[in-house]
């Protein structure tokens, strides 16, 4: 037993340092080469190795984030959640071994407690290791910190328990079911985790065929042109549609890209912020909205006092500066007096404030027709004493004369002006 130990341990740390090497030489290459796969010279191979900073770039992927992995065109990056499950994660392990192809995976805790032998196997193979909560539960969305801390840090903490080297754990973690929130989010962010997301998936945790799983995977690829692809470990049907996906991609140009964190000893690859872009604009396309104007940060929030007449300069010889309108307002309102109480104030009683109001006019009106009585008594006898002296062929046209004589020597207004106030009232 102990002889058996040994020998396990050291052909483990031969793989181990074989891995290592040959990461360390993807690294110091510009492209590890479909060539480098030995006995498969048509395999499809790592194009090449992209170094991430989760600081710089803290969410990735399109399907929720406006940020993606700085790919060229035709590029992938493969990744698998759920896992390990010993009877279907070993296929696809070995799928991606028979083509030299590096993907990335994010595990979840209680399977890499019951599997850590599992665990173990994708480090070895020179795979990226990521974490995907504790028991993946489906309410990321609506969990309250004191839920969602510990689903996070037991992954992390199972994960990097199974490992030989717990380093060798990446600072990725892509949130269950993609149920993302945005505490959730500043929580991992906080520690330096990148959260995942994806730019496609294949569909293939539903109960679709593995064909179809397969069509989506390409469909999709094609529209987009380059991305993160979504696949599941723990599914048959992904087991089946993994060589045909590989297949076509190989057959389409397609070129696979392997992601792995930034340390002090393996900086960043060198990007630019538009890389970070699915589909970055050019000066070729227009833009479907302006720019978003930047919020300044001001060093002082009182209010500024509202300027004088002295800031505007409006001395002598300045007054032409002024507005006409301005000018000609000052010029009024240093001439004109002030009016007096008495040009406001009206007797009591008068017939101007009687006339104000419906009700007061009738009462004018009766104040007019009583000054008119005495006048009219009078005209009223001259014009008797007249009619006996008159000629029978002058009857009619008589009263005329006398009334308009009354009106005369009266000097009172005329009865026409009595009728117009009734009529008013």
């Amino acid at each position: 037993m102990i002889g058996s130990s040994v020998v396990l341990r050291t052909r483990s740390w031969i793989v181990l340092c074989l891995g290592g090497f040959l990461g360390c030489s993807a690294l110091g290459a510009p492209a590890a080469l479909a060539a480098d796969c030995p006995g498969r010279p048509d395999a499809l191979g790592t194009s090449r190795t992209l170094v991430v900073d989760p600081h710089e770039h803290p969410r990735i992927g399109t399907m929720q984030y406006r940020e993606t992995l700085p790919l060229k065109d035709h590029e992938v990056v493969l990744t698998f959640d759920d896992g390990p499950l010993p009877k279907y994660s070993n296929q696809v392990l070995k799928i991606l071994d028979d083509e030299c192809i590096k993907a990335t995976f994010f595990i979840i805790g209680s399977q890499a407690k019951a599997n850590p032998e599992g665990v173990r196997k994708l480090v070895a193979a020179g795979h990226t290791v990521g974490t995907h909560s504790m028991n993946h539960p489906l309410t990321f969305d609506r969990m309250p910190v004191e839920k969602f801390e510990p689903e996070i840090n037991g992954g992390i903490e199972w994960t990097s328990a199974a490992m030989t080297d717990p380093s060798k754990l990446a600072p990725f973690f892509r949130i269950p079911g993609l149920m993302r929130a945005e505490g959730v989010e500043n929580y991992l962010i906080s520690r330096g985790i990148q959260v995942w997301s994806a730019d496609f998936p294949a569909d293939d945790w539903r109960h679709v065929s593995s064909d179809r799983v397969y069509q989506l995977a390409i469909q999709r690829l094609e529209a987009k042109g380059k991305g993160i692809l979504l696949l599941h470990d723990i599914q048959a049907r992904t087991v089946a549609a993994l060589p045909k996906i590989i297949r076509d991609l190989k057959a389409r140009g397609y070129r696979i890209v392997h992601v792995v964190p930034a340390t002090a000893d393996r900086p960043a690859t060198p990007t630019t912020q538009v890389e970070w872009l699915l589909h970055p604009p050019t000066e070729t396309v227009p833009i479907a909205r302006w720019p978003r104007v930047p919020n300044f940060v001001f060093t002082q929030t009182r209010t500024l006092p509202a300027p004088s007449l002295a800031d505007l300069n409006a001395q002598t010889e300045h007054q032409p500066l002024l507005p006409r309108r301005t000018k000609g307002q000052m010029d009024i309102a240093s001439t004109l007096p002030v009016p007096g109480r008495a040009l406001f104030a009206i007797p009591e009683g008068s017939v101007d404030v009687l006339l104000s109001t419906t009700l007061s006019r009738r009462a004018a009106t009766r104040l007019a027709m009583a000054a008119e009585t005495p006048h009219a008594a009078k005209g009223a006898k001259g014009k008797l004493a007249r009619n006996k002296t008159a000629k029978p062929h002058t009857a009619h046209a008589a009263p005329a004369a006398p009334k308009h004589a009354a009106q005369v020597k009266s000097g009172t207004p005329r009865p026409t002006r009595v009728a117009s106030l009734k009529k008013r009232a």
